[in-house]
């Protein structure tokens, strides 16, 4: 790496779907120099690390991908609905191949400080290993979901065995025929539990929060479907981008109770059998994150799928969730069927707290101990925020990113924040909830777009104005109280975190929305922004 430079036009941080397209942007499009930098030992982010039993995507895999090259649409096919983890990435690593990325990432290293220079306005990049570089721009690519939260449970440090959590899996740790425990049943812990329980002596399930899980659906698609979606992706991306969530199917306009009861279950049901998560939540009926009616109507429905699941009566009720069905969709093969299984157990830990982890396992306040040869975490991510919190940013005048959020994360777009000039995010807080391939595309595109015309037009200093960010961060918050997602207790809004206080981190509009807004803002000379001490005006 010595005879490398470093200075650079641009740095990207991460190596992850967003991290691998915005390289490809600014180097081979705009004709930037470009370096990437990741901590892990390949491409991949999310990909990468997330290797437990049963990773894969939940969205359906013809839309978990890249839409900007063409080719590689016809030639690269999934062989399931879901990829898997394994397919997610060799695919990330072929896309890296085909154009020739890998010479200009630098693995195996993390950017520890972020520091910016108003004088010369450029950015100095430090990294783990004390190399520094510096930059006009800086794009950070972190993913929303990459930093790991573990609760503080007493004893925790004392366990015999591997303790793991499913975002940071060991390569060589395999759970068959062991005594495992997990705790955490997210759309991560419930994906583990499915492909855990078959090959283990015993799985104890901890259960924090009961959950709505509807089945995946999962199949292998077949090559006369294949050849369909080859022939029909310009419609299939139409669709993707100018929808809500960007899962590629038809989204409902129907309000639930705009029809029958007798009709909602069979819409219901219809649903139910074909699988997947954002499918039945939004592509049933159009009101199910809205209407506390059509949201109860949706889970009494999956309550009753429970109870006609589950043989065990204590067990079903157990897993019955009682909030609302408005935290991210999880699908499932066989979820709630696992619980039939003889070697597995569930522990609310609502009703039966865990009390201390011994060398041995775990016990909870019934003084029942848990045996245990590995202990699992699936506790989730410090979202969108959280990897921001690990580097030491420092914008305009010395002002760290931290202080600048203090106790709730802001930005203009979900891409910059005011005082940081020419540091762009790629889904950072308050971006669009959606699909991320997609999501991540739209942003990625645009900040490419946005840097490019800064640079045919000798801008050197690209910053969201406090108004902007300050307007985008209440339309946000003021969205997403009008849905029942507030109303719940998740990630969504950093409560999964101890002693956080409820915050807004995304967008609710939807993805189409968001790309139209995208595009007004352009049209009106990047409004919100200072572009080299001129500043566009902002409506929000």
């Amino acid at each position: 790496m010595n005879d490398r430079p470093t200075h650079l036009d641009s740095i990207v941080i991460g190596a992850g779907i967003a991290g691998i397209y915005m390289l490809h942007k600014l180097r081979d499009e705009a004709g930037l120099t470009v370096r990437a930098f990741d901590k892990a030992g390949d491409v991949g982010g999310t990909w990468y690390w997330n290797r437990y039993p049963g990773a894969a995507a939940d969205v359906d895999s013809i839309v978990y991908r890249y839409s900007f090259d063409k080719e590689m649409l016809r030639e690269w096919q999934w062989k399931t609905r879901y990829a898997t983890q394994p397919e997610i990435l060799d695919y990330l690593r072929a896309v890296v191949d085909r154009h020739d990325l890998r010479k200009d990432i630098q693995f195996d290293t993390a950017v520890q400080s972020l520091t910016y220079d108003e004088p010369s306005r450029l950015w100095t990049a430090r990294t783990d290993s004390g190399e520094v570089f510096t930059a006009r721009y800086v794009v950070s690519a972190l993913g929303p979901l990459s930093s790991a939260n573990f609760p503080d449970i007493p004893g925790r440090d004392t366990f015999a065995g591997p303790v793991v959590h499913t975002g940071a899996w060991p390569a060589d740790l395999d759970v068959a025929g062991k005594r495992v425990g997990i705790v955490g049943t997210g759309s991560t812990g419930t994906q583990f539990i499915c492909a855990a329980a078959p090959t283990v002596e015993h799985l104890t399930v901890f259960q924090r929060s009961a959950q709505y899980v509807v089945p995946s659906g999962d199949k292998p698609l077949s090559d006369t479907y294949l050849a369909e979606v080859r022939e029909n992706y310009d419609e299939i991306w139409e669709r993707v981008f100018t929808s809500r969530v960007g899962c590629g199917f038809q989204e409902s306009q129907t309000p639930a109770m705009s029809v029958s009861e007798a009709e909602r279950r069979r819409v219901f049901e219809e649903g139910w059998q074909a699988g997947n998560g954002f499918q039945f939540m939004f592509g049933t009926f159009a009101d199910l994150p809205f209407d506390p009616a059509a949201n109860e109507a949706a889970a009494s429905f999956i309550r009753s799928k429970i109870q006609q699941t589950v043989r065990d009566p204590e067990t079903a009720r157990k897993l019955m969730p009682t909030d609302y069905y408005a935290k991210r969709p999880i699908c499932n093969s066989g979820y709630y069927e696992t619980y039939n299984r003889d070697n597995v157990t569930l522990v609310s830990t609502k009703e039966n707290p865990i009390a201390r982890i011994t060398p041995t396992g775990v016990v909870t306040e019934d003084g029942t101990e848990h045996e245990l040869d590995v202990l699992v975490f699936a506790t989730g991510f410090d979202a969108m925020e959280g990897s921001y919190h690990r580097m030491d940013i420092r914008g305009r005048d010395g002002v760290r990113l931290g202080d600048h959020w203090g106790d709730a994360p802001s930005s203009y777009l979900g891409i910059a924040v005011n005082g940081f000039p020419n540091l762009f995010m790629v889904f950072g807080p308050n971006s669009v909830f959606c699909n991320l391939p997609p999501g991540l595309e739209t942003q990625v595109e645009w900040i490419a777009q946005l840097v490019g015309s800064a640079e045919e037009r000798g801008i050197t200093r690209v910053e969201a104005t406090a108004a902007a960010e300050e307007g985008w961060t209440t339309q946000c918050r003021e969205m997403a109280e009008h849905s029942l997602f507030a109303q719940t207790e998740s990630w969504i809004f950093g409560t999964n975190i101890p002693g956080r206080k409820r915050r807004t981190l995304f967008f609710f509009g939807g993805l189409g929305a968001y790309r139209e807004r995208l595009g007004e803002i352009v049209a009106a000379d990047y409004e919100g922004f200072t572009l080299d001490g001129r500043t566009a005006p902002v409506t929000v």
